[in-house]
């Protein structure tokens, strides 16, 4: 059977339900056809060998490298895979595998990102540290990675096409442009696609409005230079591809009301413009947040012949000499939830990983006090291959 076969019916993706509920299923199956000893994406000659940045995006089913002029820039109808290989020592390289879910990608690009990942793992022989990323709430880790993200509408389905040509005065596209302030560096800068209304304006960010016609810069009063100069580049390159008047105003101006009207608030005079910033941007990533619940630490186990899942800590502190490498353990932070697979584990419990860990945060997801669960970022380490965020967050 093909491994594309019965799989032709696009599902977009909703992150709530597991991307790994699938492990075992027959798309699982299909999506592992290829072994990673054979996969061309890992087989170029520098998977594993060379340290650096690698990333590819997901198109039908396929694990196609992404161009590096490109890098940071992502879209919400996609799904992603991001190799961070860097140096431990001299001879020894360590591995972090990020797999990017966009809010609009389909179930299959999802599991097809999910299950390449592991595939990659595969291939560096189990050193690397896999982690889920969702776009709405990025890790600090992931963010490091880039000096800037772009995060815009469409994807390998749309063709990154937002309208027609013929329809080019119709266009109406707003970018949000604002330094994260979680990213672990004071460069880091997001550029994010929003909703075209006066309602995501916020005077502490610079906005470029794409009409079609004509784009427009709105500098936020409280705005920083970083940003306004990011704002610059990001024109510039919209200008490379057509040419069309570009007016910068500041909210300071009276005629920056001008944009506010274009963008559907021409009755509003509001006196301050506060748009919480999209997804989980807003928010700063700390292992140490007071609004954190109690750190918890689970044990996995199929030694007495059944696959338990027990609580071994709550809310004291967790250390290595806690961990048992005959098993595999879930350890929540309260802000990221680490599974750390034993190194003699049995085949069971190293299968069983995934499910439970998203099945464990599914249930958290259930109460009502932790509405955002599901965004929770999961990472998985094996024994041996710690790395340093895993090792940083057993500090704290």
């Amino acid at each position: 059977m093909s491994p594309h076969e019965g799989l032709v019916h696009p599902k977009e993706y909703d992150v709530k339900d597991s991307n790994v509920e699938l492990i075992g299923s027959d798309l699982d199956h299909r999506v592992k056809y290829n072994s990673a000893a054979s996969e061309p994406a890992w087989n170029n000659g520098k998977i594993g060998q060379e340290a650096g940045l690698y990333i590819w995006r997901i198109e039908n089913f396929e694990v196609i490298p992404w161009p590096r002029e490109r890098f940071g820039q992502f879209y919400d109808g996609d799904s992603f895979i991001v190799l961070h290989s860097y140096k431990v020592g001299d001879d020894k390289l360590g591995h972090d595998i990020f797999f990017w879910l966009g809010n609009k990608t389909t179930q299959d690009e999802a599991g097809t990102a999910a299950y390449k990942t592991v595939e990659l793992d595969e291939f560096l022989h189990g050193a690397a540290t896999q982690h889920r990323e969702v776009q709405q709430s990025p890790s600090d880790e992931f963010l490091a990675l880039f000096r800037h993200i772009s995060i815009r509408s469409g994807g390998v389905r749309s063709g990154f096409t937002h309208v027609e040509p013929e329809a080019k005065e119709d266009i109406l596209t707003l970018l949000r442009i604002f330094k994260h302030p979680g990213a672990g560096r004071i460069d880091s800068l997001i550029v994010h696609e929003v909703e075209p209304t006066w309602q995501s304006l916020d005077e502490n960010d610079v906005f470029v409005l794409d009409k079609g016609d004509k784009i427009w810069v709105w500098q936020g009063k409280k705005c920083s230079p970083m940003e306004k100069a990011k704002a610059a580049q990001v024109v510039n390159d919209m200008t490379l591809a057509k040419h069309v008047d570009v007016e910068v105003l500041s909210q300071l101006e009276s005629r920056s009301k001008l944009i506010v009207d274009l963008l559907g608030g021409k009755d509003q005079a509001p006196s301050t413009l506060e748009a919480p910033r999209p997804g989980g941007f807003g928010k700063r990533s700390s292992e140490t947040s007071a609004d954190s619940p109690p750190r918890k630490l689970f044990r996995l186990s199929d030694a007495s012949g059944d696959l338990s899942f027990d609580l071994v800590k709550d809310g004291q502190r967790v250390n290595r000499s806690d961990f048992d490498g005959k098993d595999v353990f879930l350890y929540d932070t309260g802000t990221t939830l680490w599974v750390w697979q034993g190194s003699e584990a049995s085949a069971s419990e190293k299968a069983m990983w995934l499910k439970v860990a998203q099945f464990y945060v599914r249930k958290i997801q259930e109460s009502v006090q932790s509405s955002e669960a599901y965004l929770k970022p999961i990472s998985k380490v094996s024994q041996g291959h710690e790395s340093p965020a895993f090792l940083k967050a057993l500090e704290v």
